[in-house]
């Protein structure tokens, strides 16, 4: 008889009908923005890819992560964290998590074949400002009352093009939704709507100038993204520096290269791209913004013959990308005139792209 146990899957089908039972019946707006990882049959490869991360870690360690996981404030960057390790892994070293050092943990410590550490790596993931996340699901609460008003019409909120547009708590959506049906189903046609200090237009379909329909049954808020503005991987480096600052002592006395591995939360709409041109010294901006979005960014000065470029410290060995979408491969990318190297492995790009021209 086989009494081997099975391996444990934490985020299996009874993981999915908990999440289910306890968030399912909430309204979006009032869920985790990783619900649709934790649910949804698609993420169900996310699934078994972080049990299997966890799987590498010590009881304990996994049992914590398991439990924080899927809090926004944590989602991003524990994958960051684990697809690092993952990436470490992959390309043959042995990896020990959050080893002590003194009174330093480094987030992981690379270990070679006779056991002996052989690099120190720490994680830096790149997150939205904060109260984002928070704007966001604000205005999703109203996007999802509006759909409520049976009128099959495209809307969107006007603003001051000069700064984000607040998002409106939920008694005032409340009441927006409430002068919107009421306005909405009345018999005087109408494409600008005043409510509780906002104004709503309705949007017309470019080609023919008549109101767009959506799909469904109720009217659709397109809403501000509240992540409109400069895509730019200077708080990046900026974090980079710190955590050299904080490992270089440790890094020397130990005599091991420091590598930090960095990624970005997915709505930041940073890309290893944006770190490149910041590598190269490239003359080039970038934005993001969605259709809802009246405020795109602040004035930025840019001075396209003397355009911003960072250099790593010589006490950094390199960055190692990890990039935000599934299965979250890696770039690595070396540091020219590093104080100690990282070991050859990391140069071997298995798992993504070749290296941007002039970085290798």
């Amino acid at each position: 008889m086989n009494t081997e146990r099975p391996p444990l899957r934490r985020f299996g089908p009874e993981f999915v009908a908990e999440q289910r039972r306890r968030y399912g019946k909430r309204p979006p707006e009032s869920r985790m923005l990783s619900y649709d990882q934790a649910v949804l049959q698609e993420y169900e490869p996310w699934r078994i890819w972080l049990d299997d991360q966890l799987d590498f870690l010590p009881e304990g360690v996994a049992a914590a992560f398991a439990a924080n996981l899927w809090r926004e404030q944590n989602f991003w960057p524990d994958v960051i964290e684990l697809a690092a390790g993952a990436a470490l892994r992959r390309k043959g070293f042995r990896v020990e998590f959050e080893r002590k050092w003194g009174n330093l943990t480094p987030d992981w410590t690379v270990v070679g074949e006779d056991g002996a550490p052989v690099a120190l790596v720490e994680v830096l993931t790149h997150s939205p400002q904060q109260g984002t996340i928070a704007k966001i699901k604000a205005w999703h609460g109203l996007v999802e009352r509006l759909k409520q008003i049976p009128v099959r019409v495209v809307l969107t909120a006007a603003g001051d093009s000069s700064r984000p547009l607040d998002a409106p708590d939920a008694g005032t959506s409340k009441k927006i939704a409430q002068d919107l049906h009421q306005a909405l189903l009345s018999a005087v046609p109408r494409s600008v709507f005043h409510s509780q200090g906002y104004t709503f237009l309705l949007r017309a379909d470019p080609r023919t100038g008549q109101a767009m329909v959506p799909p469904g049954m109720g009217a659709i808020l397109v809403p501000p993204s509240n992540i409109a503005g400069v895509v730019s991987a200077q708080p990046v480096t900026a974090g980079i520096a710190k955590k050299v600052s904080k490992y270089r002592a440790l890094a020397q006395e130990a005599g091991l290269p420091l590598i930090v591995a960095a990624g970005a939360d997915t709505f930041t709409g940073l890309q290893l791209q944006h770190l490149d041109d910041l590598l190269q010294g490239a003359a080039t901006s970038s934005f993001q913004f969605d259709f809802g979005d009246s405020f795109i960014s602040h004035s930025v000065e840019i001075d396209p013959f003397n355009p911003p470029r960072w250099t790593m410290p010589s006490d950094l060995a390199g960055v190692l990308w990890v990039h935000n979408d599934f299965p979250f491969s890696t770039t690595w990318r070396p540091n020219p005139a590093a104080a100690t190297s990282a070991p050859r492995a990391f140069a071997a790009e298995t798992d993504s792209s070749a290296p941007a021209a002039g970085l290798v």
